[in-house]
């Protein structure tokens, strides 16, 4: 693929939360760019030209601008010289240090979100796994990845707990592009617990859940660390 070049979008929908048609263009640009560099269009070391971002986005130049310093600064891009852009490779000891954050954080914002699940959100969460089985079922990386990430923001939201949800989005997204790596040299997508997960909220078991989350996620950082140490 040329360094300019940028795949066709698989992501039809907008993030969790986002609604770009009533929000300013610059945010509205900003996380359809995030999503880009989440859900699989931006590869990790593949270079793109700001003007490819800008034509693929259909947005003006100062907005996409805006996005990339925001991405940027948030260690999601890699700005180069000659006006291109990044999504950076992760280092070993970087994806330990996020290994380490994501199983601090993650199984504590299931826990505390479980008290304020009633039977309504926990069917929403259901009906998302599903759409996620669909995907891994069709081999669809970009479709199971953007599913998954809505899966658990879905959940974590609703811990009500927005300084650690915060944290979690950033750590997401450094993490996620090389998961999508790890996906399509494998040609696979494996299973995930979140069946596990919606039991256990049906059950009301806190333990469970957290167990259920962290073993999610255990999985897709042991393939991320097994792909690191072949490369």
């Amino acid at each position: 693929m040329a360094s300019s070049d940028i795949p066709g979008d698989p992501v039809s929908a907008p993030a969790q939360g986002s609604a770009p048609g009533k929000m300013p263009e610059h945010e509205a640009t900003y996380r359809r760019l995030r999503d880009m560099v989440m859900f699989g269009r931006l590869e990790p070391g593949q270079k793109v030209t700001i003007q490819g971002i800008t034509a693929a986005l259909g947005a003006g130049m100062t907005p996409v601008r805006e996005a990339i310093r925001r991405l940027t600064a948030e260690g999601a891009l890699t700005l180069h010289e000659n006006r291109r852009v990044s999504v950076p490779r992760l280092g070993a000891s970087q994806a330990d240090e996020l290994a380490f954050a994501r199983l601090a954080l993650e199984p504590r914002l299931a826990v505390l979100a479980l008290p304020r699940l009633g039977p309504d959100s926990i069917d929403r969460l259901e009906a998302l796994d599903r759409v996620i089985d669909r995907a891994i079922a069709a081999g669809d990386v970009p479709g199971y990845l953007a599913g998954n990430y809505r899966f658990h923001f879905a959940l974590y939201e609703a811990a009500e707990a927005p300084i650690l949800t915060a944290l979690t989005q950033s750590l997401w997204l450094r993490f996620a592009p090389s998961l999508r790596v790890v996906m399509n040299a494998e040609g696979e997508i494996g299973p995930d617990r979140h069946k596990e997960a919606v039991a256990a909220m049906r059950a009301g078991d806190a333990p469970a859940l957290a167990a259920a989350i962290e073993a999610d996620i255990r999985q897709g950082i042991e393939r991320v660390q097994a792909d690191l140490l072949g490369s």
